[in-house]
């Protein structure tokens, strides 16, 4: 079933990157995996999916010993500092850095980790009071020079999330933001490359906005009931 799905997936972003001359080869696909059991998070992998997307601390530290295939995990959620060392140990990158404090402490664990830390920056593009993300262009600037210099943070972009509304103009104006700041980051010497925007409902959208990340999770693995958890599911 989750093969099928990925085959339509695949035939959409395609259709996407043809309209807005795109390579599909610039497209990766995130399998949001929050809230979902092993064994569709296994059927995905043996569909191809290489990149897992976790929104919470806990639940990547309790999923990642149990999937014994090699994929990347994703951390997608607010970070708080004190779960900084629980992701950083696990997740090949971390989507969701929005203020200095957070990006210095996980440079910090990154440290004591030995490891080099990929991040992107979070931007609030929306109006939403709900939305977590870095407001001014003046702290995006100060936050990126720090990720640019830290030792052992490696800043690759930036990733926002657009409002879950049927407004495609507003949901095109928050893609189309994003990739500005990426552009103006660029012209200040700070090189970026990816673009993390997109979910289930917009990612086609954000395909022709620029996006190099897609986040899905209900479009590959169904609606969850999250009156249950994960292990329920």
């Amino acid at each position: 079933m989750i093969l099928e799905t990925l085959k339509l997936i695949k035939k959409n972003i395609a259709l996407r990157c043809d309209k807005a001359a795109r390579d599909i080869s610039e497209i990766k696909i995130i399998a949001v995996s929050k809230n979902t059991g092993l064994n569709l998070i296994n059927q995905a992998i043996d569909a191809g999916i290489v990149d897992l997307g976790e929104n919470k601390a806990q639940e990547l530290s309790e999923k990642f010993p149990l999937i014994d295939k090699n994929v990347n995990w994703h951390f997608l959620g607010h970070l708080q500092r004190n779960k900084v060392k629980q992701v950083v140990e696990i997740a090949s990158l971390i989507h969701s850095v929005d203020s200095l404090r957070l990006a210095e402490e996980i440079n910090k664990q990154a440290q004591k980790c030995g490891k080099i830390q990929k991040v992107l920056l979070e931007v609030k593009t929306s109006d939403e009071a709900t939305k977590y993300g870095i407001t001014e262009e003046s702290e995006l600037l100060e936050i990126a020079s720090f990720c640019l210099n830290a030792p052992n943070i490696e800043l690759t972009g930036l990733m926002t999330l657009a409002p879950f509304t049927d407004n495609e103009e507003l949901i095109r104006k928050c893609f189309s933001d994003l990739r500005k700041l990426k552009t103006m980051l660029c012209e200040n010497a700070i090189t970026i490359s990816e673009l993390s925007m997109g979910m289930s409902h917009d990612y086609e959208i954000a395909i022709e906005e620029g996006a190099t990340m897609i986040r899905l999770g209900t479009a590959i693995f169904g609606p969850r009931d999250y009156s249950k958890s994960w292990k329920e599911q």
